[in-house]
């Protein structure tokens, strides 16, 4: 019976494939024993839409060999239908996008990817399947862990008064996620990438934030010193 699993979003896993590591995720599920599960929104976004598109060909053939090989698996793998988890992607996006409002209007602020992975979490959470969402996306991961620094940041972007429908907000705080630089994190505490070099780690990091990760500068340079300490 499975017990855990990684629900991968669109941004994390072209992160890993732009910067040609994917073999990381293969690393890393040999020692997770769990499942590393997309959903079929998630599929579309990195395989089958870019397949049909010269520029993006080759990262997609990289995430399809992880999905080939059994690395990366749909819900279906668990018996979970498409149906139960449009169903729910449909409710969180609903709720998403009428949760702040600017000048009078609903602002969206997500699109189906992240709802699907989202919904996904939710029905394993149902199951009593621990699991944790691997997710770039600054927005949604605002959303669910400090959704008044969402309100600040869309003020800022937009230049308008936000105001947020509260009763909303309960619908996101029980999410559990973490970046791809968290997972490029541990790959390296656990020896799992090959590069030897002294500055390693930084280089790593630096290369998924320039291929889409959010993460700050000041954070690389955090976690580079939690690495050197004793």
């Amino acid at each position: 019976m499975t017990e855990k699993a990684l629900v991968f979003d669109s941004g994390a896993l072209i992160s890993f494939s732009m910067n040609g590591i994917t073999h990381i995720i293969k690393e890393l599920k040999k020692i997770f024993k769990g499942k590393f599960l997309i959903t079929s929104n998630v599929k579309k976004e990195i395989i089958d839409t870019p397949m049909k598109i010269r520029r993006f060909k080759l990262e997609a053939l990289k995430l399809k060999q992880l999905l080939d090989e059994g690395i990366l698996e749909l819900p279906s793998s668990l018996k979970i239908n498409d149906s139960k988890i449009t169903k729910k992607t449909n409710e969180i996006m609903n709720v998403a996008n009428a949760t702040f409002k600017g000048d009078g209007k609903n602002i969206n602020i997500m699109h189906t990817g992240e709802a699907s992975s989202l919904a996904l979490s939710k029905i394993l959470n149902e199951r009593k399947i621990k699991n944790v969402i691997v997710i770039d996306e600054r927005t949604t991961r605002i959303l669910a862990e400090k959704p008044e620094n969402l309100k600040k940041f869309l003020e800022k972007k937009l230049h308008v008064k936000i105001k947020i429908k509260m009763e909303n907000l309960k619908l996101f705080k029980d999410f559990r996620i973490i970046r791809s630089t968290e997972l490029v994190y541990v790959a390296y505490k656990k020896n799992l990438v090959k590069l030897k070099d002294e500055n390693v780690l930084g280089t790593l990091l630096y290369a998924m934030k320039f291929k889409g990760a959010a993460i700050s500068r000041d954070e690389i340079e955090e976690i580079k010193k939690l690495d050197r300490q004793p």
